[in-house]
């Protein structure tokens, strides 16, 4: 076995004076990472380096380092790779890691690893968000399994402390192999274009196995998990942005699931009226309009905050403050796929929205949905699995639910989408509201069937019917009769409305059946 470090100056050591020299220079020694030729590689990269990060990420003279002399009994190098410890973000108490590439190229070993470990197990203690900045070549193979291990205790903390406190994680290099699955464990995701990469298994292996070509960028870079995985939930343009971006996210999240969202004093009228949404949804149900547009007409302004902005676009989440006070935001998104839901909104929408279930923060939903896409692509890949999340997700929250139909709630998806049968608490119509099965033309086609077949005049008689159908059903009277929606508000109502609900529902109570767990359709 070897040694471990020896933790000597040249000469010896006679005095406290002595012993506190000694101590500086193992602190300088500490705080140099891989020394100045590595620091430049890192910066030639276009990177910052893990020490700098972390400076620009917390408050000017917050951070306090722990386990800066964990060194590897071989390597002799202190802080084997990661730097670990605790400092504030605007007041807050936080626990951070940022791995150093510039130290073995950040590669995780046994006490690298139990280095991030008790960091997570003291925010679980302390009850704050962990922020993880990884830059990483991933296991280190000089430790064999010893590394292996080491993930696999980093895997369980992520998943013990998951619902228990944010966690948080910025890809700021490659990210390769196992070490992916503790940011897919964790709440967000930040990567940043260009430099940081994600991937199980690398272009090299690729090429070898499967004769595919494809570049780091191609497999796994910031755009393609914006994009097409959905891993990514926030993309920068570069390390400084990526790192507001975390601090901007942060100041909607509460320290922990014992303790309410961050309240703000708010100077945007709570009885604000906003005469665009009078007007906002076209006459023409088949026209598209811009949701983000009604919402941020109606929660305080600039407040939007919003998540996965690149993925799946026709199901829009995010964070907003309505008159101070901290919201989820699920909304359909008519000008994208006419805000149908698919496979990746709902899974979207799911995870979403048990984030804000978990850490006490209200969900407001805004409906404008003609039902679930069809087609063979939807069902042979599981649209009825994947679209049973989001409904669980919906019938499982606890928090306070709100719900605005602005015009479409149709077929299965009126069911799913906050509806008051999932027991959303307020749940308000506008006038354009249409609640049914389906839309008139589909309707009439099924219902009248026999009838058009052996009409005289088909097309004259199908007018007839689809206008009667839209008087007769496509209003949200039937649906208020019933008590289905609480009220049919005028749209420039929305926001006072809104916020009155969230006022009324501050101290709402519900239960759940006691239980281990759900069975979540996964």
């Amino acid at each position: 076995m070897a040694a471990e470090p020896e933790f000597r100056p040249g000469k010896k050591i006679k005095t406290t004076k002595d012993r506190i020299k000694q101590l500086e220079e193992l602190r300088r020694k500490a705080q140099a990472g891989g020394g100045p030729e590595r620091v430049t590689a890192q910066h030639e990269k276009g990177k910052l380096t893990a020490r700098e990060r972390l400076h620009l990420l917390l408050d000017e003279n917050s951070f306090m380092e722990i386990d800066a002399f964990v060194a590897h009994p071989q390597f002799k190098v202190l802080g084997d790779g990661v730097i670990t410890g605790y400092g504030t973000i605007g007041g807050r108490k936080v626990c951070v890691y940022a791995q150093d590439f510039t130290v073995m190229g950040g590669s995780l070993g046994e006490r690298h690893a139990q280095k991030i470990c008790k960091i997570i197990d003291m925010a679980i203690r302390m009850g704050c968000p962990v922020i993880g900045l990884n830059d990483s070549g991933g296991a280190r193979i000089q430790e064999g399994v010893v590394s292996l291990a080491g993930y696999a205790e980093l895997f369980f903390r992520n998943a013990m402390a998951s619902g228990v406190v944010p966690q948080i994680t910025a890809i700021m290099g490659p990210c390769a192999g196992g070490a992916v699955y503790s940011p897919a464990l964790q709440d967000f995701i930040f990567m940043v274009k260009h430099t940081s990469f994600m991937f199980l298994t690398g272009p090299d292996v690729i090429k070898e196995v499967l004769n595919e070509e494809v570049t780091f960028e191609e497999l796994g870079g910031a755009l393609t998990h914006a994009t097409k995985s959905g891993v990514a939930h926030f993309v920068a343009s570069n390390e400084i942005d990526c790192i507001n971006e975390i601090k901007r996210l942060l100041s909607y999240l509460p320290q922990n699931n014992l303790e309410d969202p961050p309240r703000s004093k708010s100077d945007d009228p709570i009885d604000r009226r906003e005469e665009r949404l009078a007007e906002i949804v076209p006459d023409d149900p088949n026209k598209p309009y811009d949701m983000k547009e009604v919402i941020n007409l109606i929660v305080d302004r600039d407040s939007f905050f919003e998540v996965h902005s690149l993925y799946a676009p026709n199901l829009i989440v995010g964070f907003a403050r309505l008159g101070g006070d901290v919201v989820g935001i699920v909304a359909n998104q008519p000008k994208e796929f006419a805000g149908v839901l698919d496979i990746k909104s709902s899974v979207k929408g799911a995870r979403f929205i048990r984030f804000c279930d978990a850490f006490n923060i209200p969900i407001i939903t805004f409906e404008d949905v003609p039902g679930f896409l069809p087609g063979t692509s939807q069902e042979w890949n599981g649209i009825i699995r994947e679209g049973a999340k989001l409904l669980y997700a919906y019938c499982e929250a606890t928090v306070p639910k709100l719900c605005v139909v602005t015009r479409k709630s149709y077929g299965g998806a009126y069911c799913v989408m906050s509806s008051k049968h999932l027991r959303s608490d307020l749940n308000f119509a506008w006038p354009t509201a249409e609640f049914a099965v389906m839309g008139a033309e589909g309707a009439i086609n099924i219902i009248y069937r026999k009838k058009l077949k052996e009409a005289r005049n088909p097309e004259k008689l199908r007018k007839k019917l689809i206008e009667e159908y839209k008087r007769d059903y496509l209003h949200p009277y039937l649906a208020a009769s019933r008590g289905y929606v609480d009220d049919v508000i005028d749209p420039r109502e929305t926001r006072e409305r809104l916020i009155y609900g969230l006022r009324l529902l501050r101290g709402k109570v519900d239960q759940r059946p006691k239980r281990k767990h759900g069975n979540m359709p996964l």
